[in-house]
């Protein structure tokens, strides 16, 4: 048996570097401008250990771009390098100066934290630039000394003549990537990854990023105008959010940021995701941050920050790893907490904000078990009076008002207050209370109470279920023989579509409508879950059906009963029908310009 090492040789690998390391060309930007903030940080870092003897001095990272010679230039006042430090650092691919500084100083480096730990980022500069050189003068007593490569493994390294610490690399761009050579292309990417750097970036002379954001800060060094403005720095069109949560963890984990609750427009489309930017040591990752924040968290807007997160070799994408899991359980306990924090102490804002707040809510409740655990105290319901319950309060009333305990609890709602005005009214008028659910999860919203909440059933206000509800309380007997029982709901036929309309008649109070028209719970159920790609395809195509119930104790139908002309009976009984109709919005077409026309017609014989 044989044993050996594999060989892996540098002209081989290189082109695979510059070509496939990062998935998009513009990274190279953010890459060099880090390696510039880290060895800023380094010198502050040594400057605090009495390690470094000379100037400390202003601190800056200068960019310049010069479109008539093809050039970028990243220039920094940093500990710079020496000879065998770039031997070290930069001919030796992959070797990172960040780790070793890291391991050398981990005591030191909290207050100056250093973004990189793999030393290949320089090399990005290579997937734009056809040539890349730089010159750089260490800190300690050496000469400056110049680099220069031409992309291939081939390079020139030389001692030249430096006046200042630091180092100024330049980048020849070849023509496939000029675009980088636009003013406007470099000001849109410092924007994007480098607008809260902890080092002062100058372009054209003009600091472009903010060094203290507001998530670097402690809380109780914040005011509510703190957060609105960091807010708006990162949204500026965006209206003030509804609450903010400032994570500030050190133990098990690093974790710093703050996540705002946006406000979003009653029933609209679904706020967009990936508002959450994810930061390491202030240098724009990504955001994308569905596997670090919950996934109905990436609602939310705002800046997560943690060096603990593990990313790939291009800090492009997340690594699996058990951190990862841990703070997001942590942001969902924050959040939760948080939020029944706020509905603890200012419950009356918290109600004022529900509508909007809810959207957030619920989504965490489909989606998260754990949250629902800790969200059960906060989660509301709204009645159509405007009423505000806790998933506890909520479930005492209506048992309150129910005869049978044993039964399950049965919630009314509706989805739409104005079409089911009528019904609403006969509910309460009998004592119900009405739940208004109308937004857009609260379809699946209300199957995941069912589920979760012990014997609980939610009922639309127009589903036959609630058929017995409406009649209540003491149903009136009935006042008609079996003939007019038959006629009426002969005549009632003839109206409407016997495949759609199931016609029944049904002895209720006078003061109630001469008309309801319900659904089957079970049905409408169904096809609404098939509307929203919930596995019931074929309930789609499957024909709507309603229950037409005739009240037979409403003086319009007593009147056609009695009726001997019958176009009369017939006449009324289509208006009345028609009225139900439209109340629903089932009313429609051909059908619903007869009816019109025919209102036009009785106005004018009056």
């Amino acid at each position: 048996m044989a044993t050996g090492k594999i060989s892996v040789q540098t002209e081989n690998i290189f082109p695979i570097i510059k070509k496939f390391l990062y998935s998009d060309h513009e990274i190279f930007l953010r890459e060099l401008v880090s390696n510039a903030v880290d060895a800023s940080q380094k010198i502050k870092t040594l400057t605090n250990v009495g390690e470094n003897k000379t100037e400390l001095g202003n601190l800056e990272i200068k960019i310049a771009v010069d479109k008539e010679a093809k050039t970028i230039t990243i220039e920094d006042s940093g500990l710079g390098m020496t000879a065998d430090e770039v031997e070290k650092y930069i001919n030796q691919v992959a070797f990172s100066g960040a780790e070793e500084f890291l391991e050398k100083f981990k005591n030191e480096t909290e207050a100056n934290p250093i973004i990189g730990h793999f030393g290949l980022g320089f090399y990005s500069a290579f997937m734009v630039a056809d040539k890349v050189e730089f010159t750089t003068k260490s800190y300690k007593d050496a000469p400056a000394v110049k680099w220069s490569c031409d992309g291939s493994t081939e390079y020139t390294l030389a001692e030249t003549s430096k006046d200042e610490r630091g180092t100024t690399i330049t980048l020849f761009i070849n023509d496939e990537n000029a675009e980088f050579l636009e003013m406007v292309r470099i000001e849109t990417l410092l924007d994007k990854y480098c607008r809260f750097l902890p080092v002062p970036v100058l372009f054209n002379e003009k600091q472009v990023n903010n060094t203290a954001p507001a998530w670097t800060k402690k809380p109780v060094d914040l005011g509510q105008e703190d957060y609105k403005s960091f807010y708006k720095e990162l949204y500026p069109i965006a209206e003030d959010p509804l609450f903010h949560i400032h994570l500030n963890v050190d133990y098990p984990f690093n974790l710093t940021g703050i996540l705002y609750f946006p406000r979003h427009k009653r029933n609209s489309d679904m706020m967009q995701k990936n508002k959450v930017q994810l930061y390491c040591n202030q240098v724009f990752v990504t955001d994308n941050v569905e596997g670090i924040v919950p996934e109905f968290l990436t609602l939310l807007h705002g800046v997560i920050d943690s060096p603990d997160i593990p990313l790939n070799v291009s800090r492009s994408y997340l690594q699996s790893d058990g951190n990862v899991k841990k703070i997001s359980s942590h942001i969902t306990k924050k959040v939760a907490d948080k939020l029944d924090e706020i509905f603890s102490e200012k419950r009356n804002e918290f109600e004022e904000k529900w509508d909007e707040l809810g959207l957030f809510i619920k989504y965490g409740v489909l989606t998260d078990d754990k949250f629902f655990d800790r969200a059960k105290s906060f989660t509301l319901l709204k009645s159509n009076a405007g009423k505000y319950y806790t998933l506890e309060e909520y479930n005492t009333l209506v048992k309150l008002n129910q005869e049978d305990k044993d039964k399950k609890v049965i919630y009314l709602y509706t989805h739409d207050a104005v079409a089911h005005h009528t019904l609403i009214k006969a509910a309460t008028d009998k004592g119900y209370d009405v739940l208004l659910l109308d937004g857009q999860l609260d379809t699946h919203f209300i199957q995941t109470l069912e589920q979760k909440l012990e014997n609980v059933q939610f009922v639309r206000i127009d589903s036959d279920v609630i058929d017995n509800l409406i009649k209540k309380t003491e149903k009136p007997a009935s006042a008609l023989n079996a003939d007019q029982e038959k006629m009426l709901k002969e005549l009632a036929e003839k109206i409407v579509v016997k495949e759609k309309y199931q016609v029944q008649i049904e002895p209720m109070s006078p003061t109630d409508a001469p008309v309801y028209i319900t659904q089957s719970e079970f049905m409408r159920r169904m096809k609404d879950m098939s509307k929203m790609g919930g596995g019931y395809d074929w309930m789609g195509v499957m024909p709507e059906n309603y229950n037409l119930i005739l009240n037979e104790n409403h003086p319009l139908v007593s009147k056609i009963i009695v009726d001997t002309d019958a176009i009369n009976q017939e006449q009324v009984m289509k208006h009345v029908i028609d009225l139900a109709l439209l109340q629903n919005g089932l009313l429609k077409g051909e059908d619903l310009t007869a009816f019109v026309q025919r209102n036009l017609e009785m106005l004018k014989s009056k």
